[in-house]
């Protein structure tokens, strides 16, 4: 077994101090590997930044030698010692959804980031031992135990290896608030870090509503407790990051949480980080079963992992009612606006995207590069889902192959490639879907025609309306206080408009630039930029296409028999 220690001197330092006692198993130079990464966000991590004062003692304390090998690797001597300490300090500072955070009021650690193991030694089982105030509670999705002391608490719980507790976020606090509620015999916990005023009435309900459709769909849920951790946060923040036994969730701010539409986020958001239990969690590509802590797990199946769970998501507040179906066909629009203003989509795959997310995934990156497996994946996901049931006389869904892949491939620990998805979606649909993998999973063929065979099998339309701004319409640029994109071949990229540009003058004007392109609207514009502290000027000649519309996906009103009933399968 390894034994972790946590513990601190002062919280307003962010320091925690790590000790973790590994046995060696007889072997002459240990590796000693801190995570490169962690799984929900495919990216590098460099966890070991944070790192301060690395030592490894023997039982007798005395010191052994160590060389860094790589930036997250260290080879000890361990010359003849059964067991070896491993201690140094962690700077706990970023509080957001994946990672470890200190300060006055809660510790709250994500394991992955600041927990070394020993290289081939991933299978022991872990024992985790805090030492927090007195007045501390532990929110863990493992059974835990409390020892009290004069001084403090100490908590405790246990882990079966290290990729369990890697993957079991806890957080230590006298603040939380906590209620629960239990689905289909598994028990939920709901707690609420920071200020904050929930309304445990209402989430309970919506909770349940989508939390029972989920496990019904999916025949079982593979936990029997589940925690739902929210760190409320008093600043604009959108952010989850799933576990098997429990998500963390980071919103803000905590004064909109329970109305308008930081709600429907806050109830989205959890609705798609507990669909990851299945997929993701369980349902696992191949490359990452195991995962392979020590680089990157390259894979192209996010369409799956985190397209298809955005897909789901959303639609299980529908389907349960917790969203009206104009509400989830909004989402659906915004995804098809995402997916209309990325120029990237005629250069790249989402495969490919999948792929390079541990390149660039979670920034903008090089300009009309790469596309989103969030977005692509979830049209992508609705258009698979629509094409099932058209083939299959709406007698089988993507539903199905879901829940083949949870008992064929999560339930009995094989991992999945694309091949495998697209042959389950055969099955299911009785047809073969060559040509949908080749052209759009794999290829850059345009949405336009298969959106539309989807919206009208369903009795929808895809409404296109032009974009409201004048500069983002006819010039075909994004500007929020710096042009923040440039559609290609438009009247600002022939100009010369850069990305990053700010801008300081329309025609000599300086204030208000919205209203004075409108004010010269058909007319050439000379606009004022600042590029990186250099002014430059540049005309703006407006043509004749245009950028940036807005869509609307609308029920149509005289919908045959057929497309209602498809419709009525779909949403319900």
């Amino acid at each position: 077994m390894t034994n972790y220690y946590f513990s601190y001197k002062s919280a307003s330092t962010q320091y925690i101090d790590i000790e973790v006692n590994i046995l060696t198993g007889g072997i002459t130079t240990l590796s000693v590997q801190l995570p490169a990464w962690r799984p929900g966000r495919y990216e590098l991590g460099n966890f070991a930044k944070n790192v301060k004062g690395f030592t490894v003692t023997n039982e007798q304390g005395v010191v052994l030698p160590f060389e860094k090998v790589t930036k997250d690797c260290w080879e000890v001597e361990t010359q003849g010692a059964e067991t070896i300490t491993v201690k140094y300090s962690y700077y706990a500072n970023q509080l957001n959804a994946g990672a470890t955070w200190l300060d006055a009021t809660q510790l709250y650690v994500n394991p992955v980031n600041c927990c070394v193991y020993a290289a081939g030694m991933e299978n022991y089982p872990c024992r985790v031992e805090i030492d927090v105030p007195k007045s501390y509670q532990l929110a863990c999705g493992e059974k835990h135990t409390i020892e009290l002391s004069d001084t403090g608490a100490k908590l405790i719980f246990e882990t079966e290896d290290f990729d369990r507790l890697a993957d079991t976020p806890f957080i230590a606090s006298a603040t939380m608030q906590h209620d629960t509620y239990e689905v289909a015999g598994t028990l939920f916990h709901l707690w609420f870090v920071g200020e904050s005023k929930p309304n445990f009435t209402k989430i309970k309900e919506d909770f349940i509503a989508f939390t029972a459709k989920q496990v019904e769909v999916m025949g079982s849920i593979p936990v029997k407790e589940y925690h739902f951790y929210f760190q409320i946060l008093p600043t604009p923040y959108h952010h989850g990051v799933e576990h098997i036994t429990s998500t963390v969730i980071a919103l803000g701010p905590s004064y909109k949480l329970m109305y308008g539409e930081l709600y429907d986020d806050f109830l989205g958001v959890s609705s798609h980080e507990l669909f990851h239990v299945w997929n993701i969690k369980t349902i696992r590509p191949a490359e990452m079963l195991p995962y392979d802590f020590t680089g990157e797990n390259y894979f192209t199946t996010g369409f799956v992992a985190e397209g298809v769970t955005t897909y789901y998501g959303d639609t299980f507040l529908m389907r349960s009612k917790v969203f009206t179906p104009e509400a989830y066909l909004a989402l659906l629009a915004d995804n098809v606006k995402r997916h209309y203003h990325n120029y990237a989509r005629h250069n790249y795959s989402v495969a490919a995207s999948g792929f390079d997310t541990w390149l660039d995934g979670y920034v903008p990156g090089a300009p009309n590069r790469k596309v989103s497996i969030y977005n692509e994946g979830c049209l992508l996901a609705f258009a698979l889902d629509v094409q099932i049931r058209k083939h299959s006389n709406n007698q089988h869904s993507l539903d199905d192959v879901l829940r083949r892949l949870y008992v064929d491939f999560g339930q009995k620990n094989r991992g999945y490639t694309a091949d495998d998805y697209k042959m389950l979606a055969e099955v299911t649909a009785g047809t073969s879907f060559d040509n949908f993998f080749a052209d759009y999973i794999f290829g850059t063929k345009p949405y336009n025609d298969l959106l539309n065979e989807c919206f009208a099998y369903l009795g929808l339309t895809l409404v296109e309306t032009p974009a409201g701004l004048y500069s983002e319409r006819v010039f075909g640029f994004k500007y929020d206080g710096k042009v923040a994109a440039i559609a290609p071949q438009s009247p600002a990229e022939n100009a010369g408009l850069m990305l990053g540009d700010s801008i300081v003058a329309v025609n000599g004007y300086t204030t208000s630039f919205n209203d004075w392109f409108n004010y010269f609207a058909c007319e050439t514009v000379k606009l004022t930029v600042n590029t990186a502290g250099i002014l430059r000027e540049l005309l703006l000649h407006p043509g004749k296409e245009q950028y940036y519309p807005t869509y609307a996906i609308k029920i149509v009103e005289d919908a045959t028999p057929e497309q209602k009933a498809a419709f009525d399968g779909w949403s319900s």
